[in-house]
């Protein structure tokens, strides 16, 4: 009989791409709630939702099963009340954590036991602050560049200079850069959305010479017979081909290769997350910013300096592809106010001063 395991791991000893698969079939100790966990991977890839949104949906449902004690079958909806209001009043999280929670339980209940979902009513909400993101100067955001080692200065270039998140970064490949019309795509981001934003003209010398580096190695790589890059979906079944082009090769690709067991071939994947993360960190450290630094504070900053410089709240809407103009607002608290004057009434100024005197 089948049984889950861990995927190997990469040639460099850091973290795999491939996740832990969940079970496919039944075995000695296979729950009733475990198959629930292999309906909602197969609903969410249905869907073509993230794997992290798989990872978080498994997550909160499992810890849902462990708070009701109940097999799937009994669940109701007063234990879907009972554990949000767990969550608020016991837990204490954040009204975005327990928005997670809800959300995953929305979809459990929606798409695996195709039942009506309605728990608005009967919780008690976590109370919702306004977060106001951390936003760097431009100097402080030139001195953690400087400090960090190649190629996560230019990571953070890029983080800063067209506001990408994280993930939408590692995720580009050559053929997202287009440098003669000074634009980068970008493919899949949050909600499977592509946009364009405009490429720095500064980093434009770096990126090149990065690039150059990346199709030596590309030229290396077919030289010892890899079997190309990791492809999303099932672009690799359907264009063969497609892992070997250069089109389709990481711009930041991992320094080894990983191993796919199942093909026995060798596969190159992008930098991982936590590689960079670990790198900002430590280049903030560095450069003794006295602020809390992650990957996603230069978007926060790329957004309000852009503020800064009078663009329209719309066109930073679009480059950061938020779907609601309401997300992007919160950057109007990370900026001082333009206002050169005290508070007057308009009467009293300018020619309008006078409209008193007739």
């Amino acid at each position: 009989r089948p049984r889950p395991v861990a995927p190997p791991p990469a040639v460099d000893g850091g973290a795999h791409p491939a996740r832990v698969t969940e079970p496919t079939a039944p075995w000695p100790g296979f729950s009733p709630w475990d198959a629930v966990i292999v309906r909602i991977k197969e609903e969410v890839k249905i869907r073509q939702y993230s794997p992290k949104t798989f990872d978080a949906y498994a997550g909160w449902i499992r810890q849902f099963a462990s708070f009701a004690g109940k097999p799937p079958d009994g669940i109701a909806m007063q234990d879907v009340k009972n554990f949000l209001t767990h969550l608020a009043v016991d837990a204490r999280v954040v009204a975005s954590t327990q928005n997670q929670a809800f959300n995953a339980l929305l979809f459990l209940f929606r798409h695996v036991f195709k039942k009506e979902f309605d728990a608005a009513e009967g919780i008690v909400r976590a109370r919702r602050k306004r977060y106001i993101p951390v936003v760097l100067s431009a100097a402080e955001v030139e001195a953690v560049v400087a400090k960090a080692p190649y190629p996560y200065g230019l990571v953070i270039g890029l983080l800063y200079g067209c506001g990408l998140r994280l993930f939408e970064c590692l995720n580009l490949r050559v053929q997202c850069f287009n440098f003669d019309d000074g634009v980068l795509t970008v493919h899949d981001g949050k909600g499977k959305k592509d946009r364009t934003v405009p490429l720095p003209k500064v980093l434009v010398p770096d990126l090149r010479a990065h690039l150059a580096r990346v199709e030596n190695l590309y030229t290396r790589d077919l030289r010892d017979g890899f079997g190309g890059v990791f492809l999303p979906g099932a672009l690799e079944r359907k264009y063969r081909n497609a892992p070997r082009e250069w089109i389709w090769q990481w711009f930041f690709p991992a320094k080894t290769l990983t191993l796919v067991p199942e093909t026995g071939m060798h596969l190159r994947y992008h930098l991982h997350e936590s590689h960079v993360q670990k790198a900002i960190h430590e280049a903030a450290g560095l450069a003794r910013v006295g602020k809390r630094v992650t990957a996603h504070t230069f978007r926060h900053t790329f957004a309000s300096h852009l503020l800064l410089a009078n663009y329209d709240i719309r066109t930073i809407q679009e480059m950061l592809g938020h779907s609601d103009v309401r997300t992007t607002m919160i950057y109007t608290h990370t900026v001082p106010s333009r206002t050169q004057k005290e508070r007057a009434s308009p009467m009293d100024l300018g020619d309008q001063g006078r409209i008193g005197d007739r």
